[in-house]
């Protein structure tokens, strides 16, 4: 069944075109993520869905029906901010049992949903403290507990994990894919974090400048990126980018190799220095100024002793290079 399909969506403000024909189809129960650089229309999409923001063009469908017309509080979605948006003065079972009482539901389902909830996230010691007494990531538990009772049609996520540290965002991480994995529920997610992306995501929706680059799988855009900017964007440390031919190598505008598929070689088709080393600890990060010109970044599982300065040698497999056009499309080989 399709949880949500947008056909033909487009967003202006004014003479700034924000979204520009945008199609995609969910299926129901896919975790799907939006990702892409600060001002790429992530949110803008994620706000039309919700029916905060009017698409200037196109239709929004959820389970079948147009929704362009109907109210957020009519379109069955849940949301979750960045920002909570919490009601400081309620305690977690009054934070998510608001909604619930809004909408006239009985006290009895009110209280089983609430407590299946304040069970699922873990937070039984905490059901009758105040936001204030909460961590940050107690407080989005409550948030995204808050969505949880309304048992939504989608789920919508806009950049969630932003405000905790990072070893917070990585844990809240695995308690959202175990959340979707129990619940099931169709979930669209926002982010610029192409960590958080890859690790979620079903399907991935690469978007830049309000166009949709590639929709896919994780590994499917890992892989097999359509355009340089996808390659680029998707993976840690990024795809490295020279602009120049190399002996052997296709006659592309752009040559791309993945840092892993560098390697430090006696004699290699790029030469250079190093210009710094991330040592951290299962893997080391060499960063080498090429005698071009270029930053490489060339990732070496383990630990691996070498000095700023030195002079460095490198070469990578053809068949792990990637080519792009002038128009920086990918070129099949």
């Amino acid at each position: 069944m399709t949880a949500l399909k947008l056909e033909n969506v487009c967003k202006s403000f004014g003479d700034v075109e924000v979204l520009r024909n945008i199609d995609l189809t969910v299926e129901d129960g896919e975790f799907v993520v939006f990702v892409g650089p600060s001002g790429c229309g992530k949110s803008t999409l994620l706000r039309i869905i919700a029916g905060l923001e009017d698409a200037t063009e196109g239709s929004v469908s959820i389970a079948g029906e147009v929704v362009n017309d109907t109210p957020p509080a009519k379109r069955g979605i849940a949301m979750v901010f960045q920002t909570y948006a919490l009601y400081p003065h309620l305690s977690v079972r009054g934070n998510m049992s608001l909604g619930l009482k809004q909408e006239k539901q009985p006290k009895s389902v009110i209280q089983a949903r609430v407590d299946k909830a304040v069970q699922m996230l873990g937070l039984e010691d905490y059901a009758d403290r105040r936001p204030s007494d909460l961590s940050g990531g107690q407080r989005q538990r409550v948030a995204i507990g808050r969505a949880i009772v309304r048992e939504p049609k989608l789920f919508l996520f806009d950049e969630p994990l932003s405000n905790l540290d990072a070893a917070l965002r990585a844990k809240t991480r695995i308690e959202i894919a175990e959340l979707h994995r129990n619940l099931g529920a169709t979930t669209i997610y926002v982010t610029h974090d192409q960590t958080e992306a890859m690790t979620l995501a079903d399907k991935i929706v690469v978007l830049r400048d309000g166009v949709v680059e590639q929709v896919g799988s994780p590994m499917e855009l890992y892989n097999n990126p359509a355009t340089q900017f996808v390659a680029g964007f998707l993976g840690s440390p990024a795809m490295n980018f020279i602009e120049r031919s190399l002996p052997g190598a296709s006659s592309a505008a752009t040559v791309g190799i993945r840092p892993e598929h560098l390697t430090v070689a006696d004699t290699g088709r790029i030469t250079g220095k190093i210009a710094h080393i991330e040592h951290l600890g299962s893997e080391t990060n060499i960063v080498v100024t090429t005698d071009q010109g270029e930053f490489l970044t060339v990732r070496r599982f383990g630990q691996y002793s070498c000095g700023v300065g030195d002079p460095i040698a490198l070469d990578f497999d053809d068949a792990d290079a990637f080519h792009f056009d002038a128009a920086m499309h990918r070129i099949r080989s």
